[in-house]
Protein backbone atom coordinates (compact mmCIF):
# COMPACT_ATOMS: atom_id res chain seq x y z
CA UNK A 1 0.00 0.00 0.00
CA UNK A 2 1.54 3.61 -0.78
CA UNK A 3 0.45 6.42 1.48
CA UNK A 4 1.20 10.06 0.86
CA UNK A 5 2.13 11.99 4.14
CA UNK A 6 1.45 15.68 3.52
CA UNK A 7 3.46 17.20 7.06
CA UNK A 8 5.65 20.36 7.25
CA UNK A 9 6.99 19.96 10.33
CA UNK A 10 10.40 17.09 9.32
CA UNK A 11 10.40 15.64 12.94
CA UNK A 12 6.86 14.66 12.59
CA UNK A 13 6.74 13.59 8.99
CA UNK A 14 9.86 11.34 9.75
CA UNK A 15 8.07 9.92 13.00
CA UNK A 16 5.08 9.14 10.50
CA UNK A 17 7.39 7.97 7.71
CA UNK A 18 9.17 5.06 10.25
CA UNK A 19 5.99 4.11 11.67
CA UNK A 20 4.54 3.76 8.82
CA UNK A 21 7.33 1.65 6.72
CA UNK A 22 7.80 -0.51 9.88
CA UNK A 23 4.09 -1.46 9.13
CA UNK A 24 4.86 -2.39 6.25
CA UNK A 25 3.61 0.37 4.00
CA UNK A 26 5.12 2.64 1.33
CA UNK A 27 5.53 6.19 1.88
CA UNK A 28 5.75 9.50 0.17
CA UNK A 29 6.64 12.53 1.97
CA UNK A 30 5.75 16.22 0.62
CA UNK A 31 5.60 19.57 2.68
CA UNK A 32 3.14 21.66 0.70
CA UNK A 33 -0.23 21.62 -0.51
CA UNK A 34 0.29 22.37 -3.58
CA UNK A 35 2.74 19.34 -4.25
CA UNK A 36 0.37 17.34 -2.81
CA UNK A 37 -2.74 18.11 -5.02
CA UNK A 38 -0.60 17.75 -7.85
CA UNK A 39 0.52 14.34 -6.44
CA UNK A 40 -2.32 13.21 -5.76
CA UNK A 41 -4.38 13.90 -8.51
CA UNK A 42 -1.93 12.19 -10.96
CA UNK A 43 -0.03 9.04 -8.81
CA UNK A 44 -2.82 6.63 -7.30
CA UNK A 45 -1.98 6.64 -3.51
CA UNK A 46 -3.79 4.47 -1.35
CA UNK A 47 -4.54 6.65 1.56
CA UNK A 48 -3.62 10.14 2.41
CA UNK A 49 -1.86 11.25 5.84
CA UNK A 50 -3.01 15.13 5.59
CA UNK A 51 -1.47 17.77 8.54
CA UNK A 52 -3.80 21.04 8.46
CA UNK A 53 -1.47 24.02 8.57
CA UNK A 54 0.69 23.38 5.63
CA UNK A 55 2.72 26.47 3.30
CA UNK A 56 1.13 27.11 -0.11
CA UNK A 57 -2.50 25.46 0.85
CA UNK A 58 -3.94 24.62 4.09
CA UNK A 59 -5.22 20.60 4.36
CA UNK A 60 -9.18 21.56 4.19
CA UNK A 61 -8.72 23.58 0.94
CA UNK A 62 -6.54 20.62 -0.08
CA UNK A 63 -9.37 18.19 1.19
CA UNK A 64 -12.09 20.05 -1.47
CA UNK A 65 -9.98 20.55 -3.96
CA UNK A 66 -8.82 16.77 -4.60
CA UNK A 67 -12.98 15.80 -4.06
CA UNK A 68 -13.70 18.48 -6.49
CA UNK A 69 -11.03 16.75 -8.89
CA UNK A 70 -12.81 13.16 -8.08
CA UNK A 71 -9.86 11.90 -6.34
CA UNK A 72 -11.00 9.44 -4.16
CA UNK A 73 -8.39 8.17 -2.37
CA UNK A 74 -9.31 7.93 1.73
CA UNK A 75 -7.86 11.34 3.74
CA UNK A 76 -6.77 11.16 7.45
CA UNK A 77 -6.44 14.31 8.77
CA UNK A 78 -3.74 14.13 11.47
CA UNK A 79 -3.49 17.72 13.04
CA UNK A 80 -2.94 19.39 16.57
CA UNK A 81 -5.99 21.37 15.87
CA UNK A 82 -8.70 19.88 18.18
CA UNK A 83 -11.76 22.08 18.20
CA UNK A 84 -15.23 20.51 17.60
CA UNK A 85 -15.53 22.77 14.60
CA UNK A 86 -12.30 21.82 13.14
CA UNK A 87 -13.30 18.30 13.19
CA UNK A 88 -16.40 19.33 11.57
CA UNK A 89 -14.61 21.28 8.93
CA UNK A 90 -12.17 18.29 8.00
CA UNK A 91 -15.21 16.00 7.73
CA UNK A 92 -16.68 18.41 5.52
CA UNK A 93 -13.79 19.12 3.64
CA UNK A 94 -14.45 15.36 2.21
CA UNK A 95 -11.61 14.03 5.27
CA UNK A 96 -12.49 10.17 5.94
CA UNK A 97 -11.11 10.51 9.45
CA UNK A 98 -9.83 13.01 11.89
CA UNK A 99 -6.79 12.31 14.60
CA UNK A 100 -5.58 15.00 16.88
CA UNK A 101 -1.77 14.84 17.57
CA UNK A 102 -0.02 13.81 19.52
CA UNK A 103 -1.76 10.56 19.20
CA UNK A 104 -0.43 6.68 19.62
CA UNK A 105 1.22 4.91 17.22
CA UNK A 106 -1.48 1.81 17.66
CA UNK A 107 -4.58 3.96 16.92
CA UNK A 108 -2.67 5.68 14.35
CA UNK A 109 -1.95 2.28 12.55
CA UNK A 110 -5.62 1.16 13.39
CA UNK A 111 -7.43 4.17 11.62
CA UNK A 112 -5.00 3.25 9.12
CA UNK A 113 -6.04 -0.05 8.25
CA UNK A 114 -9.88 0.91 8.78
CA UNK A 115 -9.45 3.15 5.72
CA UNK A 116 -7.51 0.74 3.27
CA UNK A 117 -10.12 -1.75 4.30
CA UNK A 118 -12.72 0.70 3.12
CA UNK A 119 -10.73 2.08 0.08
CA UNK A 120 -10.95 -1.35 -1.48
CA UNK A 121 -14.63 -1.05 -2.18
CA UNK A 122 -15.29 -0.07 -5.92
CA UNK A 123 -18.33 -0.13 -8.48
CA UNK A 124 -19.59 -3.84 -9.46
CA UNK A 125 -18.33 -2.71 -13.18
CA UNK A 126 -15.28 -1.11 -14.42
CA UNK A 127 -15.64 1.27 -17.06
CA UNK A 128 -13.08 3.00 -19.35
CA UNK A 129 -13.87 4.39 -22.79
CA UNK A 130 -15.66 0.95 -24.49
CA UNK A 131 -13.91 -1.59 -21.94
CA UNK A 132 -15.92 -2.98 -19.38
CA UNK A 133 -14.19 -5.17 -16.48
CA UNK A 134 -17.04 -6.64 -13.93
CA UNK A 135 -15.16 -7.60 -10.88
CA UNK A 136 -17.33 -10.14 -9.97
CA UNK A 137 -17.88 -12.42 -12.99
CA UNK A 138 -14.31 -11.55 -14.65
CA UNK A 139 -15.61 -11.06 -17.46
CA UNK A 140 -13.74 -8.19 -19.53
CA UNK A 141 -15.28 -6.93 -23.04
CA UNK A 142 -14.30 -4.32 -25.17
CA UNK A 143 -17.12 -3.03 -27.50
CA UNK A 144 -19.26 -5.68 -26.63
CA UNK A 145 -16.42 -8.35 -27.13
CA UNK A 146 -15.63 -11.12 -24.74
CA UNK A 147 -11.61 -10.67 -24.07
CA UNK A 148 -10.86 -13.71 -22.21
CA UNK A 149 -7.41 -13.22 -19.71
CA UNK A 150 -5.29 -15.15 -17.54
CA UNK A 151 -5.52 -14.56 -13.91
CA UNK A 152 -2.47 -12.23 -14.06
CA UNK A 153 -3.56 -10.40 -16.85
CA UNK A 154 -7.16 -9.96 -15.28
CA UNK A 155 -5.74 -8.40 -12.05
CA UNK A 156 -3.55 -6.17 -13.67
CA UNK A 157 -6.10 -5.43 -15.54
CA UNK A 158 -8.10 -4.24 -13.14
CA UNK A 159 -5.38 -2.69 -11.23
CA UNK A 160 -5.22 -0.06 -13.79
CA UNK A 161 -8.62 0.53 -14.47
CA UNK A 162 -9.15 1.09 -10.82
CA UNK A 163 -6.84 4.12 -11.40
CA UNK A 164 -7.96 5.49 -14.89
CA UNK A 165 -6.45 8.32 -15.79
CA UNK A 166 -4.18 8.68 -13.19
CA UNK A 167 -0.42 7.32 -13.63
CA UNK A 168 0.54 3.89 -11.73
CA UNK A 169 4.35 3.80 -11.37
CA UNK A 170 6.07 0.39 -11.65
CA UNK A 171 6.69 -0.39 -8.19
CA UNK A 172 3.33 0.05 -7.28
CA UNK A 173 1.95 -2.36 -10.04
CA UNK A 174 4.38 -4.95 -8.52
CA UNK A 175 3.25 -4.52 -5.22
CA UNK A 176 -0.16 -4.52 -6.22
CA UNK A 177 -0.66 -7.53 -8.44
CA UNK A 178 2.32 -9.61 -7.49
CA UNK A 179 2.50 -8.63 -4.10
CA UNK A 180 6.35 -9.49 -3.51
CA UNK A 181 9.81 -8.45 -3.78
CA UNK A 182 11.23 -9.04 -7.43
CA UNK A 183 14.64 -7.01 -6.18
CA UNK A 184 14.91 -5.26 -8.98
CA UNK A 185 13.84 -7.50 -12.08
CA UNK A 186 10.28 -5.99 -12.86
CA UNK A 187 10.57 -7.42 -16.63
CA UNK A 188 7.62 -9.48 -15.78
CA UNK A 189 5.70 -6.63 -15.92
CA UNK A 190 6.64 -5.47 -19.22
CA UNK A 191 5.85 -8.89 -20.56
CA UNK A 192 2.39 -8.82 -19.27
CA UNK A 193 1.69 -5.26 -20.30
CA UNK A 194 2.30 -6.56 -24.10
CA UNK A 195 0.37 -8.94 -22.95
CA UNK A 196 -2.06 -7.11 -21.98
CA UNK A 197 -1.93 -4.68 -25.10
CA UNK A 198 -2.45 -7.31 -27.88
CA UNK A 199 -5.71 -8.42 -26.17
CA UNK A 200 -7.09 -4.66 -25.14
CA UNK A 201 -6.11 -2.77 -27.40
CA UNK A 202 -4.69 -4.76 -30.86
CA UNK A 203 -7.56 -4.35 -33.52
CA UNK A 204 -9.51 -0.92 -32.00
CA UNK A 205 -8.75 2.42 -33.21
CA UNK A 206 -8.25 4.06 -30.05
CA UNK A 207 -5.35 2.78 -27.48
CA UNK A 208 -5.98 2.67 -23.81
CA UNK A 209 -3.03 1.50 -22.07
CA UNK A 210 -0.38 4.22 -22.23
CA UNK A 211 3.61 4.53 -20.99
CA UNK A 212 4.69 7.14 -19.23
CA UNK A 213 8.42 7.07 -19.84
CA UNK A 214 10.28 6.68 -16.54
CA UNK A 215 7.67 5.99 -14.61
CA UNK A 216 4.88 3.53 -15.19
CA UNK A 217 1.68 3.48 -16.80
CA UNK A 218 -1.93 4.63 -17.02
CA UNK A 219 -4.62 3.54 -18.28
CA UNK A 220 -7.57 6.21 -20.47
CA UNK A 221 -9.62 6.18 -23.35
Amino acid sequence: MNILIVEDDKSVARFLQQALTEAGYTTQVVEDGETALRLAVSIAFDLILLDVMLPRKDGFTLCRELRAASVTTPILIITARDTLEDKIEGLDSGADDYIVKPCQIGELLARVRALLRRGTSSPPVLRVADLTLDPATRKVCRQGKTIHLSMTEFALLEYLMRNAGRVVTRLMILEHVWQYDFEGNDNVLDVYISYLRSKIDRGFARPLIHTVRGVGYRLEG
